[in-house]
């Protein structure tokens, strides 16, 4: 194939014409390519997946991480272990196109890799690598580990990301009407289209950029004399970035930057809009803030068979392939803590990226509480934990081993390690209740409980992200009613939330679970149908078009 006039290997729908570059971090596309962290690359992966099905004309620009995210293990005691393999990919496609963009006012040498659509059914994804001979070793660092801690390594990432994506763009004159941002990690991107059209007004038509983030502390910035020694404003005068950005101070704000550079912006919920909208109405020159809810790909996601007997109306059917997905996930917990966990019972499941704010621990805070419900006969649960803290966010880190120090006292409570696109699966089939507690309104979106939806799964939410779209309450998953959250103190929310969550729990899953068997397998019917047509990636991809792309 010659990459250096490239155009979309299949026929594109006349809809979708319009060429779009998407910039992202991490694409969490298939198990085997372990390019991503959490929720950001599960849904840049499904839009990916999306794109290809509706045959849109868009191509995926990334960074191919030589060592990944990092690889979750244990020390002798169980407790997690951070380690690092290098990754080998034979299915990638050597493009044969390399160039040089500037890093710290040094030259640095870019590869480009590609993925085939056809090898996991996904959009054209092109992947950028600086592990080459011709770099010195500290350019060869660049693209070896996803979100660097050290923050020189991580605005070089950003430059590569951005920069390079966009010059590799060039290379093969793919020319795209659209380049979308997902997140502001490649807002560089804007600098060097900056420099190519000479005019802010272009640099707007072409750009549009996704927000994930609900509240502007937690927006990335940097010291901008920093940017600048890393050459990251692609050459231009700080006088000159602070005239475009309106960025005054010392600290540059990349979702800033991005708002003033795009045309269109979205956030990915409707409550995430809305929060974004009213973060940042008080800066100016901020293009408007649209709202795409996050979704994931059904037809990688889902259990088809699940979904067969629920149209056939089979109801034993559809209780007998349940408790098959729950046994061969149970499998997997046997493997790796010991424990045999039972198909007949309620089985509970906290699986995501390790934050803080995601408050994974929150159901043991009551240990009492706590323990007479792992001790319940009557009405018997099991729990599974899983996820992966950022390597160096130690109360995070903290709160896992915590969590495995606690599962030893019972032969029902697990942790696992290893949560990525396969466990996540395994484990969304393991769920009879899919636990999810964020502290409102701190969660954008959150998409796990899409796809544990897909595979039969409950939903048991505090009130945040995607979640007010979706749940009614008692009828298709489970919700914790907001309490006044902007005036009370943490420690207040948490105890309402936590009082709530057990209340909800005791009072309403557990008896209807053993008691009321046609009403459990009810809730969870429509919960698996109400994700299917609301919240799957095909809505999404098509809604970027028409909100975005052809705005």
């Amino acid at each position: 194939m010659n990459f250096r006039n490239y155009s979309i290997p299949y026929t594109v729908d006349d809809r979708y014409s319009k060429r779009v570059a998407y910039f992202s971090m991490e694409f969490a596309i298939h198990q085997p390519l372990k390019i991503y962290s959490g929720g950001l690359g599960f849904l840049a992966g499904s839009h990916l997946r999306s794109a290809y099905e509706l045959r849109q004309n868009l191509i995926g620009v990334g960074i191919l991480w030589k060592y990944g995210y990092y690889d979750q293990a244990r020390n002798q005691d169980q407790s997690l272990q951070v380690t690092w393999m290098e990754k080998i990919y034979s299915y990638l496609e050597d493009t044969g196109i390399k160039y040089q963009i500037v890093i710290h006012e040094s030259p640095v040498w870019v590869k480009a890799f590609y993925l085939p659509p056809t090898v996991f059914n996904s959009a054209p994804l092109f992947l950028l690598s600086t592990d080459l001979p011709e770099n010195d070793y500290m350019s060869q660092t660049i693209c070896h580990r996803l979100y660097d801690a050290n923050v020189s390594t991580k605005l070089a990432q950003f430059i590569l990301l951005g920069v390079g994506g966009a010059k590799l763009i060039d290379e093969m004159n793919f020319n795209p009407d659209k380049y979308h941002l997902n997140e502001a990690h490649g807002v560089s991107a804007a600098f060097y289209l900056y420099n190519k059209f000479k005019s802010l007004e272009q640099v707007k038509e072409h750009l549009v950029f996704t927000t994930h983030t609900p509240e502007e502390a937690g927006n990335e910035k940097h010291d901008i004399y920093l940017c600048q020694s890393m050459s990251y404003f692609c050459g231009l005068t700080l006088d000159e970035v602070r005239k475009v950005t309106g960025i005054q101070d010392d600290l540059f704000n990349h979702s800033l930057a991005a708002l003033r550079f795009a045309k269109i912006a979205n956030g990915v919920s409707q409550l995430h809009g809305h929060v974004s909208r009213e973060m940042w109405k008080s800066y100016d020159n901020i293009c408007p803030i649209k709202s795409i809810t996050n979704a994931q790909n059904w037809l990688y996601w889902a259990d088809k068979q699940l979904y067969n007997y629920m149209e056939q109306g089979n109801d034993v059917l559809f209780d007998d392939r349940k408790k098959h997905l729950k046994k061969r996930a149970f499998d997997i917990v046997a493997d790796q803590t010991g424990k045999v966990f039972d198909p007949n019972v309620l089985t509970i499941v906290w699986a995501r990226r390790f934050a803080g704010y995601k408050r994974a621990e929150l159901i043991t805070r009551d240990i009492e509480r706590f323990k007479k419900l792992m001790a319940d006969t009557k009405y018997p649960v099991q729990i599974i934990w899983a996820g992966k803290p950022y390597p160096l966010d130690y109360p995070a880190i903290s709160d896992f081993n915590n969590l495995i120090h606690l599962s030893k006292s019972f032969k029902n409570v697990a942790v696992l390690i290893g949560y990525e696109l396969g466990l996540s699966k395994r484990l969304k089939q393991a769920a009879d209740i899919w636990l999810n507690n964020p502290r409102v309104p701190r969660e954008a979106s959150g998409t796990s409980g899409m796809t544990a939806c897909m595979n039969g799964a409950v939903n048991f939410s505090t009130d945040d992200g995607w979640i007010p779209e979706f749940i009614n309450h008692g009828n298709n998953g489970f919700v914790v009613p907001q309490a006044d959250y902007e005036n009370m103190h943490v420690q207040e929310q948490d105890e309402h939330d936590l009082n709530h969550l057990y209340s909800i729990l005791e009072n309403e899953i557990l008896p209807v679970y053993y008691n009321k068997r046609d009403t459990w397998r009810q809730i969870t019917k429509n919960g698996m149908r109400d994700v299917r047509f609301q919240f799957e990636s095909n809505r999404m991809a098509n809604e970027y078009y028409e909100l975005l792309y052809n705005y």
